[in-house]
């Protein structure tokens, strides 16, 4: 498993954020001391402004860039964020290149993309890596992508990047009602959502989860991008959902006995327990 970071990731905050720099500190730490995976330390490409702008607007990247101000109450303007999100993108674009040669791979940067539309930024996000990363790929020679969203929140930005796109597909599984309040139903002819509703049990979670991957195994893509958020955790402080760390690994080994090639970035995930529920996941994926 080749995971891909940057300590430069952790050198921002404001205090009190659930997007703070432990989630992925603590992450690095407890992969660097558990034994039961072979980890192997990639750093992320530097990502092109051209491929970003395939994804966002000129008008956004230059607001990104100035950051005078906060894009929302949940979205801060710190010190060079265009920076941190470029590396961001960077991280996906890495695992874009492990995938096609087919090795496994784990973006943990941050911060996360999958709220972050074509001109605007939101829900702790500025530019979209994995949406950018799946333009990317179709740019440069896949012949179709899905992007798979498990994140408990709707990934509404890359839904509105794809949407319609012919050789793309986009699957989100998120709690309903919850922030930002889309993905009630399907968009477009290529964007599929199942809302689950708060507190829903697991066995019926993974019911969905299940449902959502037939639908994305049946349109055999060519290459699977994951936007991995770990925070339908039971004991998430932002949502009300309540999966444990088992049905995080059984979500991965779901996606490997696709067989299809992947790759995964982090997205949400705020409780203590991250490090471990990333360890799940990834155990999952590199099942065989």
């Amino acid at each position: 498993m080749k995971i891909i970071t940057h300590e430069n990731c952790t050198t921002y905050q404001s205090p009190g954020h659930p997007e703070r720099p432990a989630r992925i500190s603590k992450t690095v730490e407890h992969m660097k001391s558990q034994t039961v995976l072979a980890i192997d330390w990639v750093e992320p490409l530097d990502a092109a402004e051209i491929v970003i702008a395939r994804a966002h607007t000129p008008e956004h990247i230059a607001q990104v860039k100035a950051a005078s101000e906060p894009f929302d109450n949940d979205t801060p303007n710190h010190l060079d964020i265009f920076s941190h999100a470029k590396r961001s993108v960077g991280g996906a674009l890495r695992g874009l290149q492990l995938a096609r040669s087919g090795q496994h791979s784990f973006s943990l940067l941050r911060p996360p993309g999958h709220h972050a539309t074509r001109n605007h930024a939101m829900g702790f996000c500025y530019l979209n890596a994995i949406a950018i990363t799946a333009l990317e790929a179709l740019e440069t020679g896949s012949k179709s992508i899905a992007v798979f969203d498990f994140d408990v929140h709707h990934g509404n930005g890359t839904e509105a990047i794809l949407l319609n796109h012919p050789n793309a597909t986009f699957y989100s599984i998120h709690q309903h009602p919850c922030y930002p309040g889309t993905g009630t139903s399907n968009a477009g002819k290529n964007c599929f959502n199942f809302p689950v509703p708060p507190r829903t049990p697991r066995d019926d979670y993974r019911k969905v989860i299940d449902k959502a991957i037939a639908a994305m195994a049946a349109s055999k893509p060519a290459l699977i991008l994951v936007s991995a958020g770990f925070d339908a955790y039971a004991r998430d402080p932002l949502a009300q959902e309540t999966l444990e760390a088992e049905d995080f690994e059984w979500i991965g080994k779901s996606l490997a006995k696709l067989g299809i090639p992947s790759m995964s970035v982090l997205e949400g995930g705020y409780s203590t327990q991250l490090p471990n529920l990333i360890l799940a996941y990834l155990q999952g994926i590199s099942s065989k």
